[in-house]
């Protein structure tokens, strides 16, 4: 479906989600048409996945919170905007990140606008990214919101492994595979703990990092009808999301309390004298009447 310029900004000006990056409008005034975007500080997620060297991806916390952002802000398209819009893009060079690292879905030029009660679109021309594109929607020219769905598992899969999704892995046959046939092995073959991209921090972790496993291959699925919809996967990232901020939250209580009945019990008072210092050893519980 081909849109005009001024129906393109039409639509993308209604978009408002949080994790969206907004566009300030059109410039007409060259040859090729210009979009303003917002100025997003701290650019696209696809350099901190693959920047070695960076820190910023290096905790799970980080990695799913940016995962459950960039669900929402996709659900947001799909379900809740108006009209509906199929991105048809999603990549990790298309999610940037603000000063607070937060995620913010871009680059809107291959939109797909669908009616509310619409889940497919005719395409003449392929849309999308090597690597990211949707195999079924390859195959038929059938662009789906499952699309985005098949993208964002390629998504989830580079944040969890720091793979390319263009790069080959050399198997011990000698047989070469890519980044999404390698995952999808990986769990298959019980292995997948090998070729995480960080450290885990202790079990209950790594079951949350297993349960996000198992959601990407389920988005990563040839068929579209067997994906989740983005919905569904926005709400299980977010209820993953929850249960962490609670078990944080739980521990550093625990550990406050722990701290805390540690050095109630007693304390050391310096007494000045004339001409002496006396060390008195007070028990403060008793000495309050507690």
């Amino acid at each position: 479906m081909q849109i005009t310029e001024w129906e393109f900004l039409g639509i993308i000006s209604q978009v408002k989600h949080k994790n969206v990056v907004k566009i300030l409008g059109l410039c007409l005034e060259t040859k090729v048409t210009l979009l303003v975007y917002e100025f997003v500080s701290n650019g696209a997620l696809s350099h901190y996945i693959h920047d070695k060297s960076s820190q910023v991806l290096k905790n799970w916390k980080t990695c799913l919170r940016i995962a459950a952002e960039t669900a929402s802000a996709i659900h947001y398209l799909h379900s809740l905007a108006s009209p509906s819009i199929i991105h048809s893009d999603v990549k990790s060079a298309n999610i940037l990140l603000d000063d607070n690292y937060t995620a913010k879905v871009s680059d809107f030029e291959s939109l797909v606008p669908i009616s509310s009660d619409d889940e497919t679109a005719m395409s003449t021309m392929i849309r999308g990214t090597v690597g990211y594109l949707d195999p079924e929607y390859a195959h038929t020219g059938i662009l789906t919101k499952k699309s985005d769905v098949y993208s964002f598992g390629v998504v989830l899969v580079e944040l969890l492994t720091g793979m390319n999704p263009n790069s080959y892995v050399a198997l011990a046959s000698n047989e070469k595979i890519s980044m999404v046939p390698y995952f999808l092995d990986s769990i298959e073959n019980n292995s997948f703990r090998q070729i995480l991209n960080f450290q885990v921090a202790d079990e209950s972790e790594m079951e949350e990092i297993e349960v996000v496993a198992e959601l990407a291959s389920k988005c990563l699925r040839i068929r579209g009808t067997e994906r989740p919809t983005m919905k569904e996967v926005s709400e299980e990232l977010d209820r993953l999301r929850r249960l962490q901020e609670n078990y944080w939250a739980r521990k550093n209580n625990e550990e406050s309390e722990h701290l805390l009945g540690e050095s109630s019990t007693y304390a050391t008072a310096v007494i000045a004298q004339p001409e002496t210092q006396t060390v008195v050893s007070i028990d403060i519980e008793n000495y309050y009447g507690t």
